[in-house]
Order: C-alpha cells, then sequence, then structure tokens
C-alpha cells in the first residue's frame, strides 16, 4: 500500500501556516534632523494641514500663511526632519507671552507627515527641539494636546513632560467645546538654582 498524500489538505495547511508567518519589516532610513529655512515652508504646510485633517492637533481650521506662521514662532529653534529624502516631520516653538520673565518658557508645535506616523519620527524629533530650547536658554516647555490625540501624549510623557492640568471646554473646534491637556517639561539644566 502506498502512501498517498491529499494535496488539496496539504496547500491549505501550507497556505494558513505561511499567512501567520511574520515577515520582517523593511529597514528604514534613520530620520535626519536639520535646521528649518523659509524654502522648507510648503512642506511645513503640508504636514501640517495633515494634522489639522486629523481634528486632533490643534484648534485652528484654517492654515496660516507663511508671513503669520513666521511671525507667530521664535526665529530659533524650528527644525526639520527627513527619511531618505522626504520630509517627514517639523516642530518649532512659541513663545507664550512678551514679558520678560517668561522669556524662558515656549510652546511646543511637532507635526509628523501622515506617512510617517508610528515610525519613530517624533522619537526623533521631540528630543533635538528640547536640545535645540536648551541651548537658546528656554526653560520651561509646555505643549496643548487634545486628549484624544494619545500618540502625541505618549510622545511627550516619553520625553519628559508630564499633565499639569486639564483645561476644559477650552475652545470651540468645528461647533464642538473641546478640553485641553497642558503639558510642561522643566529643563534639568537651563534656569535650575538660585
Amino acid at each position: 500500500m502506498g502512501l498517498h498524500l491529499n494535496t488539496a489538505m496539504y496547500t491549505n495547511w501550507f497556505q494558513q501556516a505561511t499567512s501567520r508567518r511574520r515577515i520582517a519589516p523593511r529597514p528604514v532610513d534613520p530620520v535626519t534632523i536639520r535646521s528649518m529655512n523659509p524654502a522648507d515652508w510648503p512642506a511645513v504646510l503640508a504636514i501640517y494641514e495633515e494634522g489639522m485633517a486629523t481634528g486632533h492637533a490643534t484648534f485652528e481650521t484654517i492654515p496660516p500663511d507663511w508671513d503669520a506662521w513666521n511671525a507667530a514662532r521664535r526665529p530659533d529653534c524650528r527644525l526639520m526632519a527627513f527619511r531618505g529624502g522626504d520630509t517627514v516631520g517639523w516642530a518649532a516653538l512659541s513663545p507664550v507671552s512678551s514679558r520678560a520673565v517668561y522669556g524662558g518658557v515656549a510652546e511646543v508645535s511637532i507635526y509628523v507627515a501622515a506617512i510617517a506616523r508610528r515610525q519613530g519620527v517624533g522619537r526623533t524629533l521631540l528630543p533635538a527641539l528640547i536640545e535645540s530650547a536648551e541651548e537658546a536658554g528656554i526653560w520651561t516647555l509646555q505643549s496643548g494636546i487634545f486628549p484624544e490625540n494619545k500618540s502625541s501624549i505618549a510622545l511627550h510623557m516619553a520625553c519628559g513632560f508630564r499633565v499639569v492640568g486639564r483645561r476644559e471646554r477650552l475652545g470651540l473646534h468645528h461647533g464642538i467645546w473641546r478640553d485641553s491637556l497642558l503639558l510642561e517639561r522643566r529643563s534639568n539644566r537651563v534656569g535650575v538654582g538660585g
């Protein structure tokens, strides 16, 4: 009596086994960071608009033009993130007040391109922004984040930020009152001592 192989059963088993097999992810190019310049504005705007489209990145509903965006940000502490030649994110700081006593306090803006989210871009970009801020004499960074933006909250917490409060019904966004979490990071290098 010969051995007979049920090919249909074998084929089915093989397909199930190979579909469960994990395929190793492709190697990803490293993220590189450099200072932002005015020529980066089209890429900055495109990524900002992608963030706006999520409904959880900003209270803004109309994208700014270059002049408005530039005037609202510090001239230093503006960074671009690249991977394999593609722009994948940006970060910048805004002053929180024109009063001298708040000269070392700034608000974080960080945006990652939709195609590059959850790939470690923010984990490279935010620490670089923190380093840039400390070199510029910033002792406190703060960020207002919608509670629904869990990935941004997790990124900030992983980089030394802490939640200091919840601002309830802070603003009307697309007809809905939205809360905002206030996170801050105090430098352990700048503005320490007494």
